[in-house]
């Protein structure tokens, strides 16, 4: 009777906070209370802007700037400076580069984008000006030296060209390009290599510092969504699984895939091996259902009712991007001409 009734109790609590979550959500979907600029990096998600910056050690040299507003900022410290991954939304750069300077006496050196998306290059030009190069970039330096700020040639292409769709400002632009795989640096006394993985779209990268043994995964991977490709700039379901392949592959486990490798998300909590494994079995269970079903000649408006993101809705969708958008883009993608709905 006594496990009955505890049983009771834990699932009562558990509806409540589930019930409770989705208050949260709905009241701030779209436009409760968010800037033009906040829904636009993050539509639909709650206002944290405010809710200032928390810094969390990761592992070795390796912390997690938590920013509330936009991408969270991975800071590699020592006694060179400090090497950042991402830099989030301006609103928050003053924040960001206070933390930085509590962690290490040394200035910001280096800043890798790991998407093009303004809630990841945003903050680009504010905390790149607050340091100094590590080295010349291949680019130049607009307006004075400052951090060096790293990025797949794909991507800065997106948003550098002439005519580009997505063409930004020149002060977001990244100082110094690469163009193969990986890009290397050895920087605090740790290997470090910056992975082109085309996955969202085909400007991401992965950062793998070596010797704290932490990668901080970008968009690839995450632990608040379905994963949002965007085939118009390169993205596909196949890019996804490649790079959540790849993490699981660099990722080495302590114990039971628990431990060891840390993996930080632009969005989300520090994960280890077991969590990309559980998110990467979701999205090829996904895919698999979608691929299948279209392969027996179902129409999309079919699909959509066979609900195939039904389990994890509860922990993926939101209400900026539901289970049902998620297999909309499979459905698409697996299509040779896209858009074929």
């Amino acid at each position: 009777m006594k496990h009955r009734i505890r049983a009771i109790a834990i699932t009562t609590l558990l509806a409540a906070l589930v019930a409770g979550s989705w208050v949260v959500q709905g009241a701030q979907a779209p436009g409760g209370g968010l800037t033009a600029d906040q829904q636009k990096y993050r539509p639909g998600r709650p206002d944290l802007s405010k809710a200032g910056v928390e810094v969390l050690p990761v592992q070795g040299n390796v912390y997690l700037i938590v920013t509330g507003a936009g991408s969270n900022v991975v800071a590699q410290v020592g006694d060179q400076g400090a090497l950042l991954v991402d830099a989030s939304v301006p609103e928050v750069s003053d924040k960001v580069i206070a933390e930085v300077r509590r962690l290490t006496k040394g200035p910001i050196r280096g800043i890798v984008d790991t998407s093009i998306d303004l809630d990841h290059i945003g903050g680009n030009a504010n905390i790149a000006a607050a340091g100094q190069p590590m080295f010349q970039g291949n680019t130049g330096y607009l307006g004075g030296p400052q951090a060096t700020i790293f990025a797949h040639e794909k991507g800065f292409n997106r948003i550098s060209l002439p005519g580009s769709p997505t063409l930004l400002p020149e002060r977001l632009w990244p100082t110094d390009t690469f163009f193969t795989a990986k890009k290397k640096l050895f920087f605090n006394h740790e290997p470090i290599e910056i992975r082109w993985r085309p996955a969202l779209t085909d400007g991401n990268v992965i950062v793998w510092f070596r010797g704290s043994d932490v990668i901080a995964a970008g968009d690839v991977f995450t632990t608040t969504s379905y994963p949002k490709f965007d085939r118009a700039r390169g993205g596909s379901i196949q890019g996804v699984l490649d790079g959540l392949n790849e993490l699981v592959d660099i990722a080495v486990p302590e114990l039971n895939q628990q431990g060891g490798t840390r993996i930080v998300p632009a969005h989300g909590r520090i994960g280890n091996q077991s969590d990309v494994v559980e998110y990467r079995d979701m999205v090829t269970i996904i895919r698999d259902r979608v691929r299948d079903a279209r392969k027996a000649g179902m129409t999309l408006d079919r699909i959509r009712r066979l609900d195939a993101t039904r389990e994890y809705d509860g922990v993926y969708a939101t209400p900026s991007y539901t289970g049902a958008m998620f297999v909309d883009a499979i459905y698409d993608d697996l299509s040779p001409q896209g858009n074929s709905r």
